[in-house]
């Protein structure tokens, strides 16, 4: 009876590590989901819903720090392509256009890169 009271106390880490793995997994979905954006853009949307919806599942683990990281790739995304948008008819904006799409690709690899390693997405 003792050996069934040990894997029951200790079952609960192993749900939480499993739980923290699976979240692990979920983030990485979500990296290849901006990854697949640069192709097809809607999968951006479909990033940032997921992060929204999940993000109180990682509160308080090293994945909160990937979580609010992917968002703000997302708006800051969003925003400069937006100004790269309006600012393409001076030209200007092709230049916004690609620094942007440099800037969310240094992202998703930094980020993804921190991930495989089990750490967070940056320090601070």
């Amino acid at each position: 009876m003792s050996e069934d009271a040990t894997t029951t106390e200790n079952s609960p880490v192993t749900g939480n590590d499993e739980q923290l793995r699976s979240l692990k997994t979920l983030t990485t979905v979500i990296y290849a989901l901006q990854a697949a954006s640069l192709l097809i853009g809607i999968t951006f949307l479909v990033a940032v819903i997921i992060n929204y919806v999940k993000r109180q599942d990682v509160q308080g683990t090293f994945l909160e720090s990937h979580f609010t990281w992917q968002i703000k790739t997302f708006w800051y995304g969003l925003l400069w392509g937006i100004i790269g948008l309006i600012t393409v008819f001076i030209v200007v904006g092709y230049f916004i256009l690609l620094a942007n799409t440099v800037w969310v690709i240094y992202r998703i690899v930094k980020g993804w890169l921190r991930l495989t390693d089990d750490k967070a997405a940056y320090s601070g």
